[in-house]
């Protein structure tokens, strides 16, 4: 295998070259090539020294214990490694001997020291805390043999790690360590695997949580297959509750309950600097998700290694963690060298821990590296965003389909993971019903007819406005405000099902925009009835006057999408202007509390230039002045959502409305014609006809997309007025089907469709030309073309003929 790039950076860094770093040496098992691991063990006879007496006597197990580390550099890297087919455990006999060593020293040494601390007390105050300090230094070690015990065949072993690891209060590491880190170490399963961009503050706390509340599920499933319930003798929290309660009951019988949390203190800081080496051993490193749906055999690749002398002697191999996971149950001597096949740390385990604690230099020295191993180890792989994102580490089961959603989808992808909780909607009946399997049927153009047909029934003809808020009624609320929240929960999970159903291919976007415009006028009239309730309940039923919300623009139309604005109008008979005018900004923050994190609608402005307020009165005076903003086109599209139970200001806000565009006919001066002043078009006409791939963002702008094509459907809809009063709010599509124009028509209705998917899988100003190849095959598949390069030439196509026709129909205007 060619050299890996992270381990070229790291020669670098160290000054060592190629060949050096990956330099090895083939040595056989002896007393002296274990004598070197025997070293961990000198600090014992300097601990009892210090705990005897104190004083100068404490400095050398300090300086040991601080100094240590420097001697990689002097020592430089190790190399050593034996060949662990042809080495027999008998024969690493003295090998074993330190670890076995250090597991026994190390329990007197703790009892005896706690003893000078807390019995004894003959030292003054200070050096009783450098003793601590010193303990609790070398309980450090705890980790190093206890992890190395636990992974042992023999029982014996396996119990003097968990006696040692309870020392540090931290038993359950057993438990958590073998059965659920090493069988999905790199998967997002493992909280103990942080992902690249997760600093080592956010990644501590959930590890300690997960370590214990994992640990104790584990075991509970292992008792549950033997048929054995959690009080059985063999469950491993039995051995690790009494471990700990011995070291405790010991401290409070020495130095009473003031030692207690002293003791916990100090096994905390013990955890805390092995959770520093859990981090840094497999940041920003994952195992890859096959076709098969299963996570990649582990692999050396997945851990981040290091081969220092010293180090290796005082940690007994820790650092070659590489090949301790892709043979766990390999003795620490027997362990290799696999610089070759796994990333190496761009320094020693004292530098990492030095910059761990800082989250900004960490990720300056360590993203490039993991960047570096992505490219070397998988070059196929251009979008790891799904592996580092946190919704995968807090939803590991439904990884399959959050790599759906990423590949297909960033706006949804940014929603799950703000809310999680999106992704149970996938699970419910409702969508599974619809969501058939793929490969139920051998005939796959008749499986896409049958999951495309029930999905379309559901949602285009099942569910309307009013069996939506009849499901919304049975929510439990108390208020107005309570009301919105829930509604808008309930909504998000509606619009997220819709989405998916067009992700996956079951609903086209033109019926998807039949779901969410019933959707959207089912919340917003469902919210405002809770308003008015509210209102009547609080100053009497006799303060509700003749109230209107009116639905304006693509809401009105029932072109919503995801992301839509609320555009709104309340109308009112001009009685009770006081009483009104509070029940309108009840009206504005209930809505702005809806639209706030919503799926369906953009945030809106709770002001009331917002969502304005018009005497139904003064709508022809507005209607027929220029400075009212122009509330003509405003009344080409326009429906009543939502009107006080008993009123019938809807009906004769209606009226008005047909009145006033009846009497505007074709008056240029209140409604500019589509494409701009003639000068305005010419500069355009003249430009070069361009065809790239930006004409796909550029749906709206561009001429002939869809803001002329709007235009020219509002302009027709006035010069030709009493075609259309019947019809409240008519889609620029229907406007030109009735008028006999097809090429209009069919041009509307693509640039509309082109709109729903747009922005379903991106924000608004969204650029499909820097998305993925998944992003643009559903933007091209939803739109009815066989690739996004088809799409291209549709989109170019459809421009310049709407642009001629609009030419064509304004000059006859």
């Amino acid at each position: 295998m060619s050299q890996n790039p992270v381990e070229i950076d790291r020669a670098e860094i160290d000054g060592a070259g190629p060949d050096q770093a990956d330099a090895t040496q083939e040595i056989e098992p002896s007393i002296l090539t274990a004598l070197p691991h025997y070293l961990p063990l000198g600090v014992f006879p300097l601990i009892l020294l210090a705990a005897l007496w104190g004083g100068w006597w404490l400095l050398p197990p300090m300086v040991f214990m601080s100094l240590s580390w420097s001697f990689d550099r002097v020592f430089g890297r190790d190399g050593r490694i034996m060949d662990p087919w042809k080495t027999p455990k008998h024969r690493l006999i003295w090998h074993n001997l330190p670890v076995w060593s250090w597991a026994f020293l190390w329990q007197p040494t703790l009892v005896f020291g706690l003893w000078q601390i807390l019995v004894v007390d003959s030292f003054v105050w200070w050096q009783d805390v450098v003793l601590a300090i010193i303990l609790t230094m070398e309980a450090q070690a705890v980790f190093v043999v206890g992890h190395e015990l636990i992974h042992r065949r023999t029982t014996w072993e396996r119990r003097i790690g968990e006696f040692l690891l309870s020392s540090a209060s931290y038993p359950q590491y057993a438990t958590e360590h073998v059965y659920i880190h090493h069988a999905l170490v790199g998967t997002p399963y493992d909280v103990g695997s942080a992902p690249k961009g997760e600093s080592f503050w956010r990644y501590m706390p959930k590890e300690i949580v997960s370590n214990l509340v994992n640990s104790w599920e584990v075991a509970r499933e292992r008792l549950a297959r033997r048929r054995r319930t959690m009080w059985h003798y063999s469950n491993p929290f039995w051995r690790y509750g009494f471990g700990v309660a011995f070291w405790y009951a010991l401290v409070y019988w020495m130095g009473g309950i003031w030692a207690v949390p002293v003791f916990a203190f100090l096994g905390l800081s013990c955890v805390f600097s092995m959770k520093i080496s859990n981090y840094f051993q497999h940041y920003g490193l994952r195992r890859v998700r096959l076709e098969n749906g299963r996570w990649e055999k582990i692999m050396p690749r997945h851990s981040w290694s290091a081969d220092w002398k010293f180090s290796n002697w005082m940690l007994f191999n820790a650092q070659r963690h590489a090949d301790h996971h892709a043979v766990a149950s390999r003795q620490y001597p027997l362990l290799q060298v696999s610089l070759d096949e796994s990333p190496e740390l761009p320094g020693t385990y004292s530098d990492m821990m030095n910059i761990v604690l800082k989250p900004k230099k960490w990720f300056e020295k360590m993203d490039p590296l993991v960047d570096q191993w992505r490219k070397h180890f998988y070059p196929e792989i251009d979008d790891w965003s799904v592996y580092d994102s946190p919704i995968a580490a807090k939803r590991p089961d439904a990884f399959d389909t959050i790599v759906e959603i990423f590949g297909a989808a960033p706006r949804l992808a940014k929603w799950i993971e703000r809310n999680p909780e999106l992704l149970d909607n996938l699970q419910e009946q409702e969508f599974l019903d619809l969501d058939l399997p793929k490969g139920f049927e051998q005939d796959e153009e008749f499986e896409s007819i049958a999951r495309r047909g029930l999905a379309r029934v559901y949602w285009t003809y099942e569910m309307g406005v009013q069996e939506m808020k009849d499901l919304i009624v049975e929510l439990p609320v108390v208020d107005a405000r309570e009301t919105a929240e829930i509604v808008r929960n309930w909504s998000n999970d509606k619009a997220f099902q819709i989405g998916m159903h067009v992700v996956r291919g079951n609903l086209l976007p033109a019926e998807a925009r039949t779901a969410l415009s019933n959707l959207s006028e089912a919340s917003v009239s469902t919210v405002l009835a809770s308003v008015v309730a509210d209102f009547g309940e609080r100053y009497g039923t006799d303060s509700v006057g003749e109230v209107a919300a009116v639905f304006l623009g693509d809401l009105a139309s029932r072109e919503a999408y995801p992301g839509i604005a609320v555009d709104l109008l309340f109308v009112h008979d001009g009685a009770q202007s006081g009483a009104n005018e509070r029940l309108f900004r009840s009206f504005r923050k209930a809505l702005g509390d809806l639209a706030q994190d919503n799926l369906l609608f953009s945030p809106v402005s709770v002001g009331a230039e917002a969502m304005p307020a018009v005497p139904l009165s003064e709508l022809a005076d507005q209607a027929r002045d220029p400075a009212s903003g122009g509330a003509v086109p405003v009344l080409t599209r326009a429906r009543c959502v939502f009107e006080p139970e008993g009123s019938d200001i809807g009906s004769r806000f209606e009226e008005e409305r047909r009145r006033v565009l009846a009497e505007c006919g074709a008056d240029a001066a209140v409604f500019p014609r589509p494409g701009g002043p003639p000068e305005e078009r010419g500069k355009m006409d003249a430009q070069p006809d361009v065809r790239t791939e930006t004409s796909v963002s550029a749906y709206a702008q561009m001429s002939g997309g869809l803001n002329e094509v709007e235009q020219a459907s509002r302009f027709l809809q006035l010069t030709r007025a009493g075609d259309f009063l019947d019809d409240p709010a008519p889609s620029a599509a229907a406007v030109f089907e009735a008028a006999g124009d097809e090429t209009l028509a069919q041009a509307a209705n693509q640039w509309r469709d082109l709109q729903g998917v747009m922005r379903l899988v991106g924000e608004d100003g969204f650029d499909a030309t820097t998305a993925g190849a998944k992003v643009k095959a559903l933007v091209a598949n939803a739109c009815g073309q066989e690739d996004f390069d088809a799409l291209v030439s549709t989109v170019d196509e459809t421009a310049s003929r709407a642009a001629s026709r609009i030419d064509t129909l304004t000059a006859h205007a």
